[in-house]
């Protein structure tokens, strides 16, 4: 077991995997860097490996990891930041050196030789676990795997958001987390992406009900947390669906009816003889339609119930796109009708 010290942090390579311990040995320790604490990174992870003596302080060496493609989340959310902040970079003094590079050769000769991909959840075990919560001066977000809240109670909540108090977005309709930095004179800010591109209402971070506003330090240190946690989540989610017989990810085929029509065979309610439910209650529709019963979108035993449950969920667009139903409302409705196939 081979052990680098620092500047930032403590690496320990066992072969397999590398623990890093952010431990400084000067007085200043990065505010990222000490909220992460320690994690333990899979060689199966690393696409390459960065070694340059004299790129240091002090003319001390740099050591530095890039991972595989979707691996690592706080360079997917954290374009922006500082060098020091990077967890998978590291400096050290000149006189260890030497030690250094026999480090970075090994690592680079292990990566080498796990040519499969990395294990789809590598990056989860990179951030907090769910449950996660952050505070702000506008509020909270909190993420418990299956999900984010987002709640405007902080003493710099706008009229609009705290009006509205909270949303909730499912994992399923989140594409993305964006980090911004406060610039001195904007605050940074965490954006949670959806589908319908976080585009309701006005644009401005202050407005937008997909965004939690975050003053400078730890603040934003927390917040890019948030990010890449909710980034590493979906990679996971996303990968989970692609496998599997039924191919495609989770979200492509919700939105394919012939997946819809697969599906409910596949538990045996439609085809053949029918099975004596009772039809399911209609949802609204769009605004001036009145809702089409299950008896009328196609016969008993023909597919009656999925193409009217996909009717139902296209009325349900209708009514968000326009803006009459917010994104829980629409989220909870559509799962309740997907629930009945």
């Amino acid at each position: 077991m081979d052990e680098l010290r620092g500047d930032q942090a403590v690496w320990v390579f066992d072969g397999e995997s590398i623990t890093i311990r952010y431990e400084s040995r000067r007085w200043f320790k990065d505010p990222l860097l000490k909220r992460i604490g320690r994690l333990e990174l899979p060689v199966g992870a690393i696409d390459g490996v960065g070694f340059r003596p004299g790129a240091g302080r002090g003319k001390g060496w740099l050591l530095q990891l890039r991972l595989r493609d979707r691996t690592d989340p706080y360079a997917e959310v954290g374009a922006m930041l500082r060098e020091r902040s990077q967890p998978f970079r590291l400096t050290g003094e000149a006189g260890t050196e030497l030690v250094a590079e026999y480090l970075a050769d090994q690592i680079r000769f292990a990566a080498e030789q796990h040519t499969g991909p990395p294990a789809p959840d590598t990056g989860t075990r990179l951030v907090p676990r769910p449950p996660f919560h952050v505070r702000t001066s506008e509020g909270t977000a909190s993420f418990d795997g299956s999900g984010v809240r987002l709640v405007w109670s902080g003493s710099d909540a706008g009229g609009r958001k705290r009006k509205v108090q909270r949303r909730e977005y499912a994992l399923a309709e989140i594409t993305g987390a964006e980090w911004t930095p406060s610039d001195g004179w904007e605050r940074g800010y965490l954006r949670v992406v959806t589908g319908a591109g976080g585009g309701e209402g006005p644009a401005k971070p202050k407005h937008d009900l997909h965004v939690l506003l975050a003053r400078e330090g730890d603040e934003s240190h927390d917040t890019l947390l948030m990010a890449a946690t909710i980034t590493a989540h979906k990679w996971a989610d996303a990968e989970r669906g692609s496998g599997g017989p039924e191919g495609g990810s989770a979200i492509t085929r919700l939105g394919d009816p012939r997946w819809w029509l697969d599906r409910a065979r596949a538990v045996g309610r439609i085809g053949g003889a029918g099975d004596g439910r009772a039809e399911p209650p209609a949802a609204e529709g769009p605004a001036g339609d009145r809702p089409v019963p299950a008896a009328a979108s196609g016969g008993a035993g023909g597919g009656a119930d999925t193409e009217w449950v996909f009717r139902q969920i296209e009325g349900l667009g209708a009514l968000h796109a326009k803006g009459l139903l917010t994104d829980e409302e629409f989220s909870a409705k559509k799962a309740e009708l997907l629930d009945r196939i």
